[in-house]
């Protein structure tokens, strides 16, 4: 099964945190499950904050990527297209806003899943949540804003 970020046109998959053209990057991978968004990471141990946790502008990384590849796969869905149609739905973060719940401990799995809130014209409001062992570490909204065809051209 594709990833969503699997088919995002080549130039606009460069991204630091979901692009698989970012050697450097996180290269995330989001799939649905059900009406969730599911993506996992692990975080490396240069990922830390202090020692055993993990830094917190990852997750918010983490949550911000994660968001705005299942706002592209929400805009499909609701469109009743195919991933891999075009005009390709591509988005960018209008606005992110993360609560840190608890502290997230380093070497372990992060699961984050996501919930389309709404969609309203090119805006998608996306609720993701980082958990660790099934408990909720961080939650973040982000409104997700379809990015006009000629952006990155």
């Amino acid at each position: 099964m594709k990833a969503f970020q699997d088919y995002y046109p080549q130039n606009l998959s460069h991204c630091y945190g979901c692009g698989i053209h970012n050697e450097s990057g996180h290269r995330i991978k989001t799939y649905w499950e059900g009406e969730e968004s599911v993506t996992r990471f692990s975080p490396e141990p240069f990922h830390t904050a202090v020692p055993g946790f993990v830094y917190g502008g990852l997750l918010a990384s983490l949550i911000d990527c994660h968001s705005t590849g299942t706002a592209a796969a929400a805009m499909y869905r609701a469109a009743g297209r195919a991933m891999d149609t075009s005009p390709p739905f591509r988005f960018v973060t209008g606005s992110l806003h993360v609560s840190y719940l608890r502290p997230t401990p380093l070497g372990r799995e992060l699961e984050i899943r996501g919930q389309v809130k709404e969609i309203k014209g090119r805006k998608v409001v996306i609720e993701s949540t980082v958990f660790v062992d099934g408990v909720a570490t961080a939650r973040g909204e982000v409104v997700a804003v379809q990015m006009p065809e000629n952006f990155g051209s």
